[in-house]
């Protein structure tokens, strides 16, 4: 038998030595209360390990979530820098594109100018039938 063993079966043998001398019903209830706060004890410890587990659970938990709210945030530090980066592209484009009109317009040159690329949406060549090379007969 362990000595803890040993030693709640010597205490409740003690127990019983001790109130022999009481009324049964006296020496029973206060015997009932002891386990009972023996229970109790044991009842409140198992609440604190499965407490005491779920702190470490919640606390992992919250150690990944930081981890992905400051991957995420990084993430977006680099998306805002880049998009810092294009807009003010788009605006420097802006401003060569309006400056370079001014000069077509001033120097008259917008009727002249047949260039394909100042009118992206007209095709520079018409359309012209493909020549069968008869390689296919039906």
């Amino acid at each position: 038998m362990s000595p803890l063993r040993q030693s709640a079966c010597s205490s409740a043998s003690d127990d019983d030595q001790r109130y022999a001398g009481m009324d049964e019903k006296k020496r029973k209830r206060m015997i009932s209360n002891r386990e009972s706060a023996r229970r109790s004890r044991m009842k409140k410890q198992k609440l604190l390990q499965d407490l005491t587990g779920e702190v470490s659970r919640l606390q992992a938990a919250n150690k990944n979530i930081v981890s992905k709210i400051d991957e995420t945030t990084e993430r977006y530090a680099i998306c805002a820098a880049q998009n810092n980066v294009l807009r003010a592209q788009a605006m420097e484009l802006t401003d060569r594109l309006r400056y370079l009109n001014d000069v077509i317009d001033s120097t008259g040159l917008a009727a002249d100018v047949a260039d394909p690329l100042l009118k992206p949406l007209q095709n520079p060549c018409p359309m012209q039938p493909i020549a069968s090379s008869g390689l296919f007969k039906f």
